[in-house]
């Protein structure tokens, strides 16, 4: 499995036009590129992303944005604020396509009782963002986070099984942890559609470290992930305070490399 980081790892102290270059210099070929701000999603920005793309060598595998600002007003009950919305995540899927990404990673609805839930109307929706995500060449890859629905095995079966066009997933092990759900739970339910895989560690007292300072048993998980043909690309992805130096971002990518 190759070894990327998420340019999210050097938020905010790292505008995103510069992060390729770094990512490069810290001795990484690919990875994830967040997009922090509206104004990062628009063609000529993204241009600037490319251009550095090119001239690093760069692979961006993924796409991630600000998307507690728009995605899970996807899903209002207010059709003129979802059709707004909509617009907000065509940009992100042209963005995608426009850097040669595979995958967009997507958050979506916020946490609410699963027995509330218009389940006709939801998966309405994810048709709709499936549809539009293929027709730019791009994998919307539903990430478990802890504080979305995404995070509930049940709500993750239930779209994997009724959504019309192809949905994929993204794994992330803290946000697994945050759910308190065993990732390998996330892996049986998400199968061979992962698409994408952040990685990180954690222990008893730090919700997120890097890799390699913590308790996560990397073998286990990797190889769960062989077993279901998962081989692609983990990416690290952690805070900017969860390290003190970038020599501390080197080793634990050769420490991954260690591991899976």
């Amino acid at each position: 499995m190759e070894i990327g980081i998420s340019s999210a790892s050097f938020y905010p102290n790292l505008n995103t036009e510069d992060s390729i270059s770094f990512m490069s210099n810290l001795g990484f070929k690919s990875g994830e590129i967040f997009l922090n701000s509206p104004s990062e999603y628009e063609e000529d920005f993204i241009k600037r992303i490319l251009e550095q793309k090119l001239k690093y060598d760069f692979k961006i595998h993924s796409v991630h944005c600000l998307s507690s600002a728009f995605e899970p007003y996807l899903f209002d009950d207010y059709k003129r604020r979802r059709d707004d919305m909509l617009l907000c995540f065509k940009k992100i899927c042209r963005a995608a396509k426009l850097l040669g990404a595979k995958c967009y990673t997507f958050h979506g609805m916020r946490w609410k009782n699963i027995n509330d839930l218009n389940y006709k109307f939801i998966l309405e929706i994810y048709n709709q963002l499936t549809y539009l995500a293929m027709e730019e060449g791009i994998k919307l890859a539903q990430e478990n986070v802890s504080w979305c629905m995404s995070s509930n095995l049940s709500f993750l079966n239930k779209i994997k099984d009724n959504v019309k066009y192809p949905i994929h997933f993204t794994l992330d092990i803290k946000q697994a942890y945050k759910a308190h759900v065993p990732p390998e739970k996330y892996i049986d339910v998400m199968g061979s559609l992962i698409a994408n895989f952040h990685v990180n560690d954690r222990d008893d007292n730090n919700i997120c470290l890097l890799p390699g300072k913590g308790e996560v048993n990397f073998k286990k998980i990797s190889c769960k992930l062989k077993e279901i043909g998962y081989n692609e690309i983990g990416i690290i992805e952690v805070y900017s305070n969860n390290y003190d130096n970038y020599d501390e971002i080197k080793n634990s990518k050769e420490f991954l490399i260690s591991q899976v």
